[in-house]
């Protein structure tokens, strides 16, 4: 364009810059096609924090399990005098399902008093990287400022909350199963 052979030249158009004018000798390059590798690196990260995503869904799912398993096996006489007195076994399961639900909420409660602050913080001061982080082959800020979009945050409540629910369905299902002579004696028959 500036008659220079050989020589790059570099023009800041708009984002809503729609296509140059022909030019011999001369080829336009859009922001996606300058953007492609960082874009790509962007993907394959996403998919591998995704993989570490649910590995840690998975963990606290087992924590959750472990904890709602103990629970209720220490509760074997309770099962067993509530079955005693007439209550069902759905009711049972229902009742102790609920109840494992409403420790998932009470977490996301307490979760939220002190991860929305610290959140917030983040997203208003960020985080500065170590002096180091240039050496990475790409461009990137001293500061790292994270966007949390409220589908993120509520897509991950809910997951939390449904997997609560369904490992506090299964202990519960199979204790229910005792007889309630079994179960007030203590017995896992």
């Amino acid at each position: 364009m500036s008659g220079m052979e050989d020589e790059a030249t570099l023009i800041v158009v708009d984002k809503n810059f729609a296509a140059p004018p022909e030019i011999a000798g001369w080829d336009f390059k859009n922001r996606d096609f300058l953007l492609k590798d960082i874009r790509d690196l962007v993907q394959s990260k996403t998919l591998g924090s995704m993989i570490v995503y649910a590995i840690l869904i998975f963990l606290a799912m087992l924590a959750i399990f472990d904890t709602q398993v103990l629970s209720i096996f220490r509760r074997k006489k309770e099962i067993g005098t509530l079955m005693a007195l007439g209550l069902t076994r759905p009711k049972v399961i229902q009742l102790f399902t609920v109840e494992g639900a409403l420790h998932g909420v009470l977490a996301a409660v307490v979760g939220a008093l002190y991860g929305i602050p610290l959140l917030s913080y983040f997203a208003r001061v960020g985080w500065t990287l170590p002096s180091n982080t240039d050496s990475y082959g790409f461009a990137i800020g001293e500061t790292l400022f994270p966007i949390y979009s409220f589908g993120l945050v509520l897509g991950t409540t809910l997951i939390v909350l449904i997997v609560t629910t369904i490992v506090s369905f299964l202990p519960t299902r199979k204790i229910s199963r005792l007889k309630p002579t079994e179960a007030l004696r203590g017995r896992l028959a």
